[in-house]
């Protein structure tokens, strides 16, 4: 079964800890955090300290996606306030190996992401160093964007070279996934779904999410 995190970039922030609530409350496999730095991408969000906040609302795990520069500098920071997952970009970091392995090492699962100019061989290296890996299907920076449909196949050759290396780690998407949308990515191979407008602004957000979780 495919799983799905509710991105929190779509929530409403005035009620954040109620919107938690209320993605664990519809079944969602993870809440999906975007933390984004004004540097690497053009948008700021949130910090530690709000998902910190933000951690005795809920019980699923935190996917916490850094579209930040040199993310080294805050993996400590991160898990001690609570995230499970850990999501760093291939063009963010000088040492992407080492923040992977520090991650892994602080008890938390590690990710790498990529985005949709970026080819799939800049981070087939360190496939043996994941628990995800995150294909961006819009430009990073702000929520609401159309998916990108010319990187399915980058989806479907991740998919095909995890498998044929024996390999488990999740094949999460993020980026304009919609009903429609979402059923392509899991035709492609995606095993995670991370969405935001389509499940915030839902009439219920718990049958969109077992519709989801069908396909």
């Amino acid at each position: 079964m495919v799983k799905v995190a509710p991105s929190i970039l779509s929530a409403d922030f005035a009620r954040l800890g109620e919107e938690v609530r209320r993605v664990e409350a519809a079944k969602a496999d993870w809440v999906h955090i975007d933390v984004m730095d004004g540097v690497f991408v053009p948008n700021l969000t949130i910090g530690p300290e709000v998902i910190k906040a933000l951690r005795p609302h809920a019980s699923i795990p935190f996917d916490v996606h850094l579209m930040i520069e040199m993310p080294e500098r805050y993996v400590e920071r991160f898990a001690e306030c609570g995230a499970d997952l850990l999501t760093v970009h291939v063009e963010a970091s000088h040492d992407v190996k080492g923040v992977l392995s520090h991650i892994r090492r602080l008890g938390m699962k590690a990710g790498i992401s990529l985005n949709p100019g970026t080819e799939l061989a800049k981070v087939e290296p360190f496939f043996d160093d994941i628990d995800l890996l995150l294909i961006m299907t819009v430009q990073p920076g702000f929520g609401g964007q159309s998916f990108r449909t010319e990187v399915l196949p980058k989806i479907s050759q991740a998919r095909r070279t995890r498998d044929e290396r024996g390999l488990d780690f999740e094949v999460v998407i993020d980026g304009g996934v919609n009903r429609d949308t979402a059923r392509l990515c899991v035709e492609n191979g995606a095993t995670v779904l991370a969405a935001g407008s389509a499940l915030f602004k839902a009439k219920d957000m718990g049958a969109e999410i077992s519709l989801w979780h069908g396909f």
